[in-house]
């Protein structure tokens, strides 16, 4: 029987995440999730100790990839998402849609709402690209 082939894609999608994460050392995580809000590449930056058991990370990948397809039915009546900022008494999520996937990134609490515009106006332009 033979395995199912890796996305091709992963390598790139690893290398993103590793250039999201060089745009500022309050970046915990940086990760790509598709639309189901399965991990297509993800990386935590040296010395991070997650915050989420990896149950509770698939599960909250899960709700963030819903609430993402959820606002995509608004589109029409409020434009398409820019990006999504919660922020929780630990840590401070971002995330950003693209056509197939979306982008999950995790900052430090005490990150500035300047260096956290600075992240997503970098990201964003990263993401274009």
């Amino acid at each position: 029987m033979s395995r199912p082939q890796a996305d091709p894609d992963t390598q790139l999608y690893k290398q993103e995440c590793h250039k999201i994460l060089a745009i500022s050392p309050r970046i915990r995580y940086a990760g790509i999730m598709n639309k189901f809000g399965r991990t297509l590449a993800g990386s935590l930056r040296k010395g991070v100790v997650p915050l989420l058991k990896p149950d509770e990370a698939r599960n909250e990948h899960f709700v963030e990839a819903t609430r993402n397809q959820f606002r995509r039915n608004f589109e029409n009546s409020i434009g398409r998402e820019e990006y999504t900022l919660t922020e929780n008494e630990k840590v401070k999520i971002i995330t950003l849609s693209s056509e197939d996937h979306f982008y999950y990134v995790t900052l430090d609490k005490e990150t500035s709402i300047n260096e956290v515009m600075k992240i997503i106006e970098e990201t964003k332009a990263l993401i274009k690209k």
